[in-house]
């Protein structure tokens, strides 16, 4: 094995589980997040030289994710729209933990850039610069999504009907 794949492998085994989570958190989706995953160590592999030699290889590859999940959610849309258009299609309910719904249900309500703003800040602790890098926007553009974005999910979080009762949350 070549140095250069040996030091691919090794970034693959430290990163991989941090790109699926991501890629969950992006799309709401666990199949599609592998699917991601996969699909962007796919592409860090092609371009490794350059992935390698750039100032941070796992911001690149956190770009690289983040501009796969946004063309399958666009293609997602497109194909859910379609479907629904011909009526063969109908909304389902997940099982899940309703504090765990509420947060995804949340996300999904944001628009797709504040969405990766805020699951790279807070759930991935991603400094603002390192996700301007990522996304390919400015710190400044990054600071707006950001605190939008959390101000949204706060908004919707406090909108959503409590799982006891038939109300919404106190705000």
């Amino acid at each position: 094995m070549s140095e250069s794949e040996s030091a691919f492998r090794r970034f693959f085994e430290l990163h991989h589980a941090d790109l699926s989570r991501l890629a969950y958190l992006l799309t709401g989706e666990t199949g599609a997040a592998d699917d991601l995953a996969a699909d962007a160590f796919v592409e860090v592999w092609r371009h490794w030289p350059r992935v390698s030699a750039a100032d941070s290889p796992l911001a690149y590859a956190r770009g690289i994710l983040a501009n796969l999940a946004r063309h399958w959610i666009k293609k997602q849309s497109r194909e859910r729209l379609g479907l629904r258009g011909l009526s063969l299609l109908r909304r389902t309910a997940e099982t899940d933990t309703t504090a765990i719904l509420d947060v995804r249900a949340a996300l999904r309500r944001l628009p797709q850039r504040r969405r990766e703003c805020v699951v790279l800040r807070y759930a991935f602790d991603v400094p603002e610069r390192e996700v301007a890098d990522i996304l390919g926007i400015s710190v400044g553009a990054v600071k707006s999504q950001t605190s939008r974005g959390a101000a949204q999910l706060s908004e919707y979080l406090q909108d959503l009907p409590v799982a006891t009762g038939g109300g919404t949350r106190a705000r």
